[in-house]
């Protein structure tokens, strides 16, 4: 992870069931300025902690066995919670393996896309006693499956974030037809690229993707900052129009356009450098389907550090960035869709959260809008990982901590009667179903959250020197404080 705020610009300057039972000591114990369920307890079994009233149940880890004696595959990642028979809910996990997990069970399955590959997909029958009925291999024979997202029509967009031979692709699973030809199929017209999360708009089938790429280290000697040259890394926000607007499985596999996300009049903008509440119209810019990375550098697209978790809801369409914004922290950006792209509206970004500390966020990775309507973040810090709970009041709270050891929390989804709470702690790895006295199931709080008004303690003080300054470099007031406090001299 970067620890330095970037500062490339084209164009600006330059070119098993366990009760909580004691508080947790230190910040974690302190109940978010009347937000959340109070001071989280700690659990006696040393796992979870979680709030007063909560309960969870191990539903599987990697010492089980799936239902046909085989080892369940480690690495627990992206999930999604799908009405099942008889009450029951199944989750579709991803399993984030490469060849270099040789410690770890692959996934082992009959009909594997690559079978040189460990990743792939695997499927929990979990009953309303929230109990694990069975389990089996969904998919197999892909690559570092890291998130994905749920469609409409009751499958799961499995991504490989990776970019090798073969691998580098989206595929949908159906967990009632496991390892079907469906899900060996990759969905080529979606991109070549390292795959992060994915999640359509009801309304459109307009398919929303996240990228999560460790290249594009750029550095730019003419802006100095006290450290050294600005670094910068590039990621994309994509979108997929397909030709088949159907929203039932392999519709997504009849082609369409992949088109990247570029602020209007501002080519390459670099999103570090908005402000909490910052408001950008965009356009979208059409990107080969092959190489869309290079393609959307190319074509001035919207630069990002990492992009991760996604999920749309309310509305609005919902993403982070692990490492955005100055303190290297996080960011939650929030899009609103203009509708079908037919019609010649324009979308608006904006960005609704900039962390200041660790304290705040801590690497936003998974992210998922709860049915009642508050935004909630599976963090990937170093420090100890927690589920931060975001309110449409603007206040935050902590959820859930890791008191296992630190790795992240992953894949979290609510089942579809919003009564219990599923997600996974990566490594070792553990699925964990929740319940307690989470509120009802409310479309009202999520489109409240998608118009809410982000709120922020840091706000940029702009002086008339500064507002100056910005209009003679055409860049906004809020971007020229950002150079400002990292010492950059704007001539």
């Amino acid at each position: 992870m970067q620890t330095r705020r970037t500062l490339l610009r084209r164009g600006a300057v330059g070119a098993g069931g366990a009760l909580a039972l004691a508080p947790v000591a230190g910040a974690l114990a302190k109940p978010a300025r009347r937000a959340g369920y109070g001071p989280l307890v700690e659990d006696s079994a040393g796992l979870l902690d979680l709030p007063c009233g909560f309960r969870y149940r191990v539903v599987q880890n990697v010492e089980d066995r799936l239902s046909n004696g085989a080892a369940v595959p480690g690495d627990f990642d992206g999930m999604v919670a799908i009405d099942g028979p008889r009450n029951s809910t199944i989750l579709v996990r991803n399993h984030e393996l490469t060849p270099r997990d040789a410690t770890k069970a692959p996934v082992v399955g009959r009909n594997p896309y690559d079978p040189a590959t460990p990743g792939g997909t695997t499927a929990l029958v979990v009953g309303a006693n929230r109990r694990l009925d069975r389990s089996y291999v969904s998919s197999s024979g892909t690559l570092n499956n890291c998130a994905g997202g749920g469609t409409p029509w009751g499958t799961w967009i499995t991504c490989e974030e990776s970019r090798t031979t073969g691998h580098g692709y989206a595929f949908e699973v159906d967990p009632t037809e496991p390892e079907s030809k469906l899900s060996r199929t990759p969905i080529r017209a979606m991109g070549y690229f390292s795959h992060e999360a994915i999640d359509i708009d009801p309304r459109t089938g307009i398919a929303y993707l996240t990228e999560d790429d460790f290249r594009g280290q750029q550095v730019a000697p003419e802006l100095e900052v006290p450290t050294g040259p600005g670094l910068t890394r590039s990621s994309f926000l994509y979108r997929y129009l397909p030709e088949n607007r159907a929203q039932k499985p392999g519709a997504l596999q009849d082609g369409g356009r992949l088109q990247a996300m570029a602020i209007q009049a501002r080519p390459q903008y670099n999103m570090d450098l908005g402000r909490t509440g910052e408001r950008f119209q965009v356009v979208w810019v059409d990107v080969s389907a092959e190489e869309p990375h290079d393609d959307a550098l190319t074509k001035g697209a919207a630069r990002f550090q990492r992009l991760e978790g996604c999920h749309f809801a309310g509305g609005a369409f919902w993403f982070d960035d692990t490492s955005g914004g100055e303190a290297r922290v996080g960011q939650v950006f929030r899009l609103i869709p203009c509708g079908d792209p037919a019609g010649g509206g324009v979308d608006t970004l904006e960005l609704f959260l900039e962390g200041d500390s660790k304290e705040q966020i801590d690497a936003p990775d998974n992210l998922y809008v709860t049915p009642w309507g508050d935004v909630w973040l599976a963090e990937d810090g170093g420090d100890g990982n927690r589920v931060i709970g975001i309110t449409p009041q603007g206040e935050s709270y902590v959820f859930a901590y890791n008191r296992l050891n630190d790795s992240e929390f992953a894949g979290p989804c609510f089942s579809p009667d919003g009564r219990t709470f599923f997600v996974n702690i990566q490594d070792p790895g553990h699925t964990f179903a929740i319940w307690g006295p989470f509120p009802r199931r409310n479309s009202g709080g999520q489109r409240a959250m998608a118009s809410a008004a982000p709120r922020h303690r840091r706000a940029p003080k702009v002086s008339e020197e500064l507002r100056e300054h910005a209009g003679r470099h055409g860049m906004s007031p809020y971007e020229a404080a950002a150079y400002d406090r990292l010492g950059v001299t704007l001539v």
